[in-house]
């Protein structure tokens, strides 16, 4: 039998490998464009609101078809899903790569490559599960896979400035296409034990109530700079009617409450199949765990000031500052170090700390690393006065993503692995989602007043990561059951 630290080391490259460069690339895919907005926006003449709009719908379109996708992995099982996610993904960025407008850019990037990763992210959390058993094991590969994504998410800026400046930002979308052509040659390798659902029709009513709830959410949210948060700015009209005057109630909540609408209907849909034997999309079980609740709750906060955060100090350094694509990437690489240090960090972290108490000190740190921004980075201060604060996020940051991942994924034995992933990454692309639609419609809506409209999105950014430590002070303290005592627990 192989030792532990044997065990770790061949997994590492059979598994943990492929896994991690796949989350890596999703979550660079989703950060790299913040610092070509400039480049993209001359390019296929549109305006940095159309680059915006193309980076919110990448990751809303993951988030909506999120749950459907890991849905899939029962169906197709979990290497399968993960390698055909691949292959569409590196197609959307081969599309992106040649796009001549921005429709195509939509097609390839915010489609293409948002449903390759809806089929691939799911089948990681997955297979991470079930093959570490104890917390401590898969604490450690959590935390590999964890730090991916955020140094996906944190280095995109870098790594893309790079690109854009020595070559082009189509360029970015080409080295992806060769990374998933890597990973699919790893990922042959990769051992699926096997699926734990019997075989069952998939739920497309589900799928669409779902991915309509979702959507209509996050549109709302991005009409916001036109109509306004409260009171509606422009009128509102539908086939030349008008349906809002000026100063009646915001458009926006038109979209919003739809949404919900529709993920209430989802709801009720869900449970009138579980009451006629039959398998929903998600089974509404999984919404008993406080636990797992509670944890979400941080996971979609968490993205949320993570792409936020980072779309508005990109945005704010190229047009209050003028700063180059690389220079934007290098000023933002103290958060991508942060994330590194306290993400390789986890498996000590978690051997030592309560994952409550991880999340709690991670939503502490990050709000502090936001504020040194706030006080010391503006539109004339030098550029060494964003490095403290962009660590110290950064840092924070690292430290609650593999914590409140493994929360959430330990919260349910491995027949309830697929369902949970998917619902688990829906969230966290939700909250990637939901922060550049909301910054973005208090940053780039008002520019031309620069570091006054840059203070309000870092305030924003403070005031939702409160939210997110008032949520972590109710996780229980007892650290979630692993994966055995979950299923004796079932």
């Amino acid at each position: 039998m192989l030792s532990y630290s044997s065990r770790i080391e061949t997994s590492a490259v059979t598994l943990l490998l492929p896994l991690a460069l796949a989350q890596f690339i999703a979550s660079y895919a989703g950060s790299n464009m913040n610092v070509a907005i400039s480049n993209i926006a001359i390019d296929l003449h549109t305006s940095v609101t159309g680059v915006q709009t193309a980076i919110t719908l990448f990751t809303l379109t993951m988030a909506a078809l999120m749950i459907p996708g890991s849905k899939l992995t029962d169906i197709w099982g979990r290497k399968r899903c993960f390698l055909i996610g691949l292959t569409v993904y590196g197609l959307g960025a081969f599309v992106a790569a040649l796009s001549q407008g921005i429709t195509l850019l939509i097609i390839g990037y915010s489609i293409l490559e948002g449903i390759g990763s809806s089929l691939m992210i799911p089948p990681i959390y997955i297979l991470v599960t079930v093959a570490y058993s104890d917390l401590r094991s898969r604490a450690k590969a959590f935390g590999i896979v964890s730090a991916m994504a955020g140094v996906g998410a944190a280095a995109g800026p870098l790594i893309g400035g790079v690109i854009t400046s020595a070559i082009s930002w189509r360029a970015s979308f080409l080295l992806q296409v060769v990374v998933v052509a890597a990973i699919l040659f790893l990922g042959r390798a990769i051992v699926d034990k096997g699926t734990y659902s019997e075989k069952i029709k998939f739920d497309f009513l589900g799928s669409v109530l779902s991915a309509l709830g979702l959507i209509l959410i996050v549109i709302g949210i991005l009409q916001a700079k036109i109509y306004g948060w409260f009171v509606n700015k422009e009128p509102f009209t539908v086939a030349g009617i008008q349906l809002i005057p000026v100063g009646g109630i915001s458009a926006i909540w038109i979209f919003i409450i739809l949404g919900l609408i529709m993920l209430a209907l989802f709801f009720l849909h869900a449970r009138r199949l579980e009451k006629h034997g039959q398998n929903p999309l998600l089974s509404t079980r999984l919404f008993l765990s406080r636990t797992s609740n509670l944890g979400l709750i941080t996971q979609n906060i968490q993205w949320l000031i993570l792409m936020g955060s980072s779309f508005v100090v990109s945005v704010f350094l190229q047009v209050v500052r003028g700063f180059s694509a690389i220079e934007t990437g290098l000023i933002l690489t103290p958060a991508t170090i942060g994330i590194l240090l306290s993400s390789i960090s986890s498996g000590r972290f978690a051997a030592r700390r309560s994952q409550r108490f991880l999340i709690r000190t991670g939503f502490i740190t990050t709000i502090a690393g936001i504020a040194l921004l706030l006080l010391f980075a503006n539109a004339t201060s030098n550029v060494i006065t964003f490095v403290p604060g962009l660590f110290v996020m950064g840092f924070g940051i690292g430290v609650m993503l593999t914590a409140s991942v493994n929360v959430v994924q330990s919260s349910f034995p491995e027949k309830d692995q697929g369902e949970i992933s998917g619902l688990s990454r829906s969230v966290s692309n939700l909250g990637s989602s939901l922060g550049t639609a909301i910054v973005g419609t208090v940053l780039v809506s008002a520019i031309a007043v620069g570091n006054m409209a840059y203070g309000y999105a870092l305030i924003t950014m403070i005031v939702i990561g409160a939210c997110g430590l008032l949520a972590s002070l109710f996780l229980p303290g007892n650290p979630a059951p692993s994966f055995s005592e979950g299923e004796k627990q079932s």
